[in-house]
């Protein structure tokens, strides 16, 4: 049985140097112990042994060194003897990361996904402490990590900290950034680190004042801010309440701000200044449609003709549109039609404004107006034609591919279906190409409509 110590828990670079001595000697996965220095009575200093000379080095693919990169901070025993056999597999299986449906790369890839999550959680949920001392102010935070990520996730809280003094404690091991060099000290207790700090008052007076209790969604919440972190987060005191009371708070801002009609908030619209496309935009493109549409028709944002006429769907895709929605039995004037953006976002050029997808920040900013027409119009189902308007409905990326077709439950339980946009039809180079998308994006809207008449009757 062949000994592969490493110098901590997560040591990439000793796994490496192991993993190629070993895969050089034809060495099995079954045959090799790993163990880390200082665990289970071995030496502090007990190094891996180089590569011989004669090694050649891994010829594996880039994903399989960025899989590894991850999945030795995993907590899991056997993660260095399932890299070890993913490598010797991959000289004969080259896109065996590819396949999801193999065990061993199954598994791989939910270690990598772990690890990923709990490095989010630590940059997330990390709250640092002032403390006085002779050197200056210096900076204290606990943390318990589900996986050895600690040094992995040092370089972000350098770059993010650069000038500051701080010391992350965590049972395994801590990092201490003296402004200069990184430090790997000894784990630590909850109790070495300090208390409350004159800061975290104020800290969570600001987390009250922007909770926004309309867009709660304690599912998600409890998902992205698991209860176990928040013994260690100052706001979390004020959460419980802050939940208990956003029924209410929701009811008291709807009451005080919502139109009582889309006209009212149509012209309440007009003057939004939520994002910074206004500025540039002609006009802010509403939506447009009967008030009891069965169907809501969401698209992405409004294009060059439509800032201009300041109406949606009027330029080459909204008349695509139209062709497709008659070709599938669909009267346009009896759907509710409107975009998850209001505003057109664009670059200019001498000739002409080209189109210019929005980000994140603009779909959430528009959000309430489009929460608002939902709530006027009560659709029977909304159809989300492209990412974009998948996203504000849906709440998440979503990949059109992946989801397309098929009845999706929106957040507010309403029921939505999610599409190609339109303009993605005439960017299509080839012939044959766009008329077999064209049928298929027919038959989604055919979809729509028997999905509406169902949920109507």
């Amino acid at each position: 049985m062949r000994r592969a110590v490493l110098a901590h828990p997560a040591d990439l670079d000793g796994f490496r140097l192991a993993l190629r001595a070993l895969v050089a000697e034809g060495v099995p996965p079954a045959g090799v112990l790993w163990e880390v220095s200082g665990e289970g009575g071995l030496p502090l200093a007990d190094p891996p042994a180089a590569p011989p000379a004669s090694a050649p080095p891994l010829a594996v693919p880039r994903r399989f060194a960025e899989l590894a990169e991850k999945v030795v901070c995993h907590s899991d025993p056997a993660r260095f003897a399932l890299l070890h056999e993913a490598a010797l597999r991959l000289r004969n299986s080259r896109r065996l990361l590819d396949d999801r449906a193999d065990p061993l790369t199954d598994r791989l890839l939910a270690l990598e996904t772990s690890v990923g999550r709990d490095l989010h959680k630590m940059r997330a949920f990390v709250r640092f402490r002032e403390v006085a001392d002779p050197d200056g102010p210096h900076f204290i935070a606990w943390f318990e990590p589900e996986h050895h990520i600690l040094r992995a996730n040092c370089g972000f809280f350098i770059r993010r900290f650069a000038n500051m003094r701080w010391t992350i404690l965590t049972p395994e091991a801590s990092a201490h950034w003296d402004g200069a060099a990184l430090h790997i000290l000894p784990g630590a207790t909850r109790a070495a680190a300090p208390g409350d700090d004159p800061l975290e008052a104020l800290w969570t007076s600001y987390y009250r004042a922007i909770f926004n209790p309309a867009r709660l969604k304690p599912a998600a919440m409890a998902r992205e801010m698991p209860k176990k972190y928040w013994k260690n987060l100052p706001e979390a005191a004020a959460i419980p309440s802050l939940v208990a009371g956003a029924a209410a708070r929701t009811s008291a801002m709807l009451a005080a701000g919502k139109p009582a009609d889309l006209a009212g908030l149509a012209a309440a619209a007009a003057t939004c200044t939520r994002c910074p496309l206004h500025a540039a935009a002609t006009r802010t493109v509403f939506g447009e449609g009967p008030a009891d549409a069965r169907l809501m028709l969401v698209g992405e944002q409004p294009g060059d003709q439509e800032d201009m006429a300041g109406r949606p769907f009027v330029g080459p895709a909204g008349q695509l549109l139209d062709q497709c929605l008659a070709d599938a039995g669909i009267d346009r004037a009896r759907c509710y039609v409107t975009n998850a953006v209001k505003h057109f976002r664009f670059v200019a050029t001498p000739r002409r404004r080209i189109h210019q997808s929005p980000d994140a920040s603009h779909i959430e900013a528009c959000r309430w107006w489009l929460d608002q027409e939902l709530a006027l119009v009560r659709p029977a189902l909304v159809v989300m034609l492209g990412a974009s308007a998948g996203r504000a409905l849906l709440g998440r990326p979503v990949t059109v591919g992946r989801e397309r077709g098929r009845p999706l439950a929106l957040p507010d339980g309403r029921t939505g279906l999610l599409t190609v946009h339109p303009s993605y039809l005439l960017r299509l180079d080839s012939p044959e190409a766009a008329a077999a998308e064209r049928a298929r994006f027919v038959e989604d809207l055919r979809a729509a409509r028997a999905l509406a008449q169902a949920r109507a009757a």
